[in-house]
Order: structure tokens, then C-alpha cells, then sequence
């Protein structure tokens, strides 16, 4: 599942980070600020009409992702014990 389709306010984990073959560096980018495989990330807020830009939680920041970067990254439900 992709950061995009999410449910607000709940825990996953980043399992991968997929730029476009057109634009490599986005991937380091995503990465430098904390899309990390094994992070926990959470959608706080979605745009108008629940696209763009994302409100979103990474470890202990808050950021802002177009839906086309929210696309990029790929999560995991983080299963509840």
C-alpha cells in the first residue's frame, strides 16, 4: 500500500521508497528527511477532496507531501498486539 491510501491518524511502518526512473533523486531526498524503511509514519491530514498535499508524521517530524511523493512510498500496516 502506498502512503496515499492510507487511513488519517493511523500507524504504519515505510517499507520502501520508489522515486520515478525520471527523477532518482527524489528517493534520497524522501530518505534525508526521514522515509526510512522501518520508520513509523502516520497521515494527519489530507488536501481537498483527500488528495494533495498530505500532512504527515514521520518518527517525531511533520511534513508536507504532494500526493505524487506520498505515491512514492510504499508502507505496512503495523500490526496490533
Amino acid at each position: 500500500m502506498h502512503l496515499d491510501q492510507v487511513d488519517l491518524e493511523v500507524l504504519y511502518r515505510v517499507s520502501a521508497v520508489n522515486a520515478p526512473k525520471g527523477a532518482p533523486q527524489i528517493k534520497g531526498q524522501l530518505e534525508d528527511i526521514g522515509f526510512l524503511p522501518g520508520e513509523q509514519v502516520a497521515v494527519l491530514r489530507k488536501g481537498l477532496l483527500g488528495e494533495g498535499p498530505y500532512m504527515v508524521r514521520v518518527g517525531a517530524s511533520t511534513f508536507a507531501l504532494r500526493q505524487a511523493e506520498a505515491r512514492m512510498i510504499t508502507v505496512d500496516a503495523i500490526p496490533h498486539v
